[in-house]
């Protein structure tokens, strides 16, 4: 965690930490989506040796540290990508369920550009990289991270019980 936090720190314009932030007021129940935001630009700074930028490398290098639907994201909203999936048909990567996500990225990526943006500062998103790190093993069925306490316990909505045990 500390190595992405170092490399988070030498994106020069805080883009990502501009896109994370308007994704977290958009989408605020979307963490993995905000941290596909946060660290979007990997790409950029992890240079090939050949000095190329490529997504895929970035995408495939948090995947074991962020999870599956985190790289997915941001291999999704390369602008390279976005003329084949932005016509509302699957390109075989498996996004389904993520196309609204990635085209949320996308907006949020484009309009992290503006001036006069408080984006707040990166040492604020490293609780939430560590619990979708923790939650990257667990998923739940909608693929979204689960919390690393686990699932609430009890009854859920109402019920009729108000009680821990169901006593009135």
């Amino acid at each position: 965690m500390l190595e992405l936090m170092a490399l988070l720190r030498a994106d020069p314009d805080d883009q990502g930490l501009r896109t994370a932030a308007l994704l977290r007021r958009s989408r605020p129940f979307d963490k993995e989506l905000q941290i596909a935001g946060l660290v979007h630009r990997l790409g950029h700074l992890l240079r090939l040796s050949d000095g190329t930028v490529t997504v895929g490398v970035a995408a495939e290098s948090i995947r074991p540290l962020l999870g599956e639907r985190v790289a997915r994201l941001v291999r999704l909203q390369s602008p390279d990508r976005a003329a084949v999936t932005d016509d509302g048909h699957r390109d075989g990567d498996g996004d389904g369920d993520d196309t609204e996500a990635v085209a949320t990225l996308r907006q949020a990526r484009d309009s992290a550009g503006a001036a006069g943006l408080d984006a707040g500062v990166l040492e604020d998103w490293q609780p939430l990289l560590e619990l979708v790190a923790a939650g990257s093993c667990r998923t739940a069925a909608s693929g979204n991270a689960l919390d690393p306490l686990g699932p609430p316990k009890g009854p859920r909505g109402s019920s009729g019980r108000s009680g821990p045990n169901g006593a009135r």
